[in-house]
Parts: structure tokens; sequence; C-alpha cells
């Protein structure tokens, strides 16, 4: 049964459980990778800096989900006695898995730990995030790493465990889990979006927290009472009236700003994705602005037919675009659309409005083809990116695109499925879109081949 929407909504409750934290020297610590994002939600309550702490499971030869022990940085290695007594693995094919994981893990440590120094855990409160606990074997290493760099004080904090596996565990000094059923299968069973995290993602929740201390109020305090430089980029939390509802969106903007990017998407939640917030921060370090904005009230999107009420999706889309034009700092700025899955239908719906005055279009994954006889009165250059192996959008996007008489390009991602979940798919579609709107939101930047 499910009791988490998807890590996000799971991070946000636990940081809620941890609130009395808040204040205190403390560092959060996810395991890479489905535990960064709940970590990530973790660290925004306790405005609290956000690290990894990487591990890696040793995994039984012949049963690899089964774990036997795990290891994580600075050779630190815990062996599940009970696992290996029952499965008889020898001393020989255990060195052989931890060879294994511990080339894997010095790569992963390599690529995390890349143009970013570790937090110093020394006297302070480290807080381990998991997106959940099976056997415990991971929690236990991360405990003892934490340990051995100095950290005063343990808690071990992740949404869902079992009971008993709980009730083993002496390494944190204190743990938090929101939820132990009585019946527990997996991890994943427990939530309603159990993607996939890739590495992408893990990196750009690691730059977006950091950002996001480096700008708080807190931050600013702790600067001293120098003055501030000219601020360079600014974030805000935002709400935009539409017919009776207010929508909830997070606005990005370089300083001054010359372009926004409006991200769309049929879900209500689509603001806190982690893969809308990756495609963002590419978009970002190319200088563009973004407002990634929920179409959908909490309500609402539990009506899946909403998600499919494209003319209510665009209008909604529309009236944002309008919030826009009438705030003095983005006023000028070129406008483009981001949809994703039926929000890119309703972008297009949008763009095709005699009114709009959007520069350019592209649809992640999505469905253009929901936004009907209304594509060939779409004269924004419209970009529609999808994944080789998913066969039925891929389709639906070729029939889009024969309708479309605006400049058009279907680009599709080979190895990619609709999520784009595979390793380095989503950040080549993020790539295409950044060099789509750089060409046609942005005079100053270079011709992108078309």
């Amino acid at each position: 049964m499910s009791i988490f929407e998807d890590r996000v909504d799971a991070g946000r409750q636990l940081g809620r459980r941890l609130a009395e934290l808040r204040g205190q020297d403390t560092v959060v610590l996810g395991l890479p990778r489905g535990g960064v994002p709940v970590a990530f939600e973790v660290a925004a309550a306790l405005d609290a800096p956000l690290d990894v702490i990487i591990v890696r499971k040793l995994g039984l030869p012949y049963q690899p989900e089964l774990a036997m022990g795990a290891i994580g940085e600075g050779g630190v290695r815990v062996l599940d006695d009970q696992v290996l007594t029952h499965s008889r693995v020898t001393e020989q094919e255990l060195q052989s898995v931890e060879d294994h994981e511990r080339a894997v893990l010095e790569k992963r440590v390599a690529r995390f730990r890349k143009g970013r120094g570790r937090e110093d855990l020394t006297g302070r409160i480290a807080v381990i995030v998991d997106d959940g606990i099976a056997t415990g074997s991971t929690a236990r290493v991360a405990c003892r790493i934490a340990r051995k760099l100095g950290a005063a004080r343990v808690v071990l904090a992740v949404p869902v465990a079992p009971a008993d596996t709980l009730a083993a565990l002496a390494e944190p000094d204190e743990l938090v889990c929101l939820a132990t059923p009585r019946q527990f299968t997996a991890v994943g069973y427990h939530y309603r979006d159990f993607s996939p995290t890739e590495d992408d993602e893990v990196l750009a929740l690691l730059d977006l927290a950091a950002k996001r201390l480096r700008d708080s109020p807190a931050a600013s305090r702790r600067a001293g009472a120098a003055e501030a430089a000219d601020p360079v980029e600014s974030d805000e939390e935002v709400e935009i009236p539409s017919r009776g509802v207010r929508l909830q969106g997070q606005l990005h903007l370089p300083v001054p700003a010359t372009a926004v990017v409006l991200f769309a998407h049929g879900s209500g939640s689509s603001r806190h994705s982690p893969r809308n917030r990756f495609v963002a921060s590419v978009l970002q370090k190319a200088g563009l602005g973004t407002l990634l904005l929920d179409l959908l009230t909490p309500g609402e999107e539990h009506n899946r037919a909403n998600v499919f009420d494209i003319e209510l999706l665009a209008r909604r889309l529309s009236s944002a675009t309008d919030w826009l034009a009438a705030r003095t700092d983005t006023a000028s700025c070129e406008v483009g659309y981001f949809g994703a899955s039926t929000g890119a239908g309703a972008a297009l719906w949008a763009a095709s409005e005699p009114a709009a005055r959007i520069a350019a279009v592209v649809s992640r994954g999505g469905r253009p083809d929901l936004a009907g006889p209304r594509l060939s009165a779409v004269s924004a250059p419209t970009l529609m990116i999808v994944g080789s192996l998913d066969y039925q959008v891929l389709e639906l996007n070729r029939r889009a695109k024969a309708m479309l008489r605006c400049p058009n390009q279907l680009a599709v991602v080979q190895g990619a499925t609709h999520l784009f979940e595979e390793p380095g798919t989503l950040a080549a579609a993020a790539i295409l879109a950044r060099d789509w709107f750089k060409r046609y939101l942005m005079a100053s930047a270079e011709p992108v081949p078309g």
C-alpha cells in the first residue's frame, strides 16, 4: 500500500518531523541515489547544508538484491553475519563482490565530489537520510562513516522501514522513521511514484541545495554586516492567480533577466519534480530564467481527467505568461515554454493563441498531439524530444510534427524510454532544450545547427 506520493512528499514529511533540529549545527547527508531527493527536502526544512554519504551494498553473488553487507568511503565495511552464515558465501566470493563494489564506489565518489568539497562533520549533528530501509546494512555503514568523520551525534532518518530492522540498528544515536508497515515487501512498494533517480539529478539537487543555502537570509546574516554586492540572480516562491485559483511556482531570474522559460506539466506537483529541476538548472547555467509551475492545485491533480484537460492547462499557462508580462523585472523578457507529458499539448495550445508572444517551445517526452487542430496555428519554433524506446509517444510526435507549420524539429534520444531514466539520457534532453532556447530566446547566443 502506498504511503508516500513520491520522494519529495516523503522528504517534506520527514523534514517536518525533524523540525526541532532547525537552527542547530546540522548537516543532512543523503544516500545516493534515491535518498538524495528525500534529503534535499529535509535540508530545506532545516535550512541545513546537504551532502552525500556514499555507500555500496554487497549483494549475494547469486542473489544481488539481498545484502550480505555494505561498504563506504574511508574503507568502512559492515557484514551481515546471519546472511553470510545461511548463504555459505566463501571468503573469496565475498572479496570478489567487495572488489567490484569498491571500484564502483570510488567512481561514484569521484563523480559526486568533483568540484565540491565534503562538508566537515567534526562536532556536528549528522542527519543521514535514505528513501527507506530494508535490511539496514547500508544504513549501518553510513552511520559508521559519519562517526568516523567526526560527527558528534548521528541521526538516521527514513520515511519507511520494517520495525524489526530498526530494532536491530545500534549505530545511530537517534532513529526517526515515519512508517513501519506490518507487511513490509520492499521500500518502493510504499511509494506511489518510485522512479529511479539518476546521477545527473543527484548532482543537480546538490547544486540547488548549495545555492539555496547561499541565498538564504541565514546565510546573509552569517556573512556579517559587510555591504552586499549587487545580486546576479534571484529565486522566489510565487503565487499566480488564474480564474479563482492560485497556482504555485518557483521563479528563478538572472539579474537582469532577458528570457524566461515556463515549465508546463499536467501534474500538480511538477515544480518539485527532480527531472524538471534538473532541466531547469541546465537552462539557468546558460543564463535563462525559469518558472517551475504547478498547473493544477493539489486537490485537482487527484482527478485524472484534469491531467488531460488541455484547454484548462493551456489557459493557466497563459495566465502565468500574462503574470510575467505584468512584472517590471520580466515584462521585456522573451518567453519560452518547456512542456512534458500532457503539458506539451498545453504549451502548444497556449502558444497557438492569436495574442501569444511565445518565442520557442520544447516538448520532452510530451504529447503535442493533444493540441489537435491548434498545432497548425503555432508560430513559435518547436522542438520535440522523444526517447527512441518510447515507441507509442514517438509515433504520436511524428504525427504532430506533420501538422506543424512553424520551424520545428524532432530530436530522438537513443536508448531513452518515456521518463528518460537511463543514464545520460535526461542530460542529453536538457542540452537539446538549452540549445534550442538559446537559439530562439537569446539574441546574443551563437547559432545552433538546425
